[in-house]
């Protein structure tokens, strides 16, 4: 990641080579798979039977 050449040593900020996402990927996954599964599984409740005619629910009185 190329910084422009003002910030090269504007208020002493230097380039390091640090590894930013090298160290960190897991847990980008982790956070993507989580999402995935946390919205599947809702939709899963939305859609049962016991929770199908609730009216908090958001597909109340569509047709499925």
């Amino acid at each position: 990641m190329a910084q422009p050449a003002i910030f090269g040593s504007f208020l002493g900020w230097k380039k390091y080579p640090t590894p930013i996402m090298k160290p960190l990927w897991p847990f980008a996954v982790g956070a993507v798979v989580t999402y995935y599964a946390i919205g599947k599984a809702a939709t899963a409740m939305m859609d049962s039977d016991e929770f199908k005619n609730d009216p908090r629910n958001p597909n109340f009185g569509k047709k499925h």
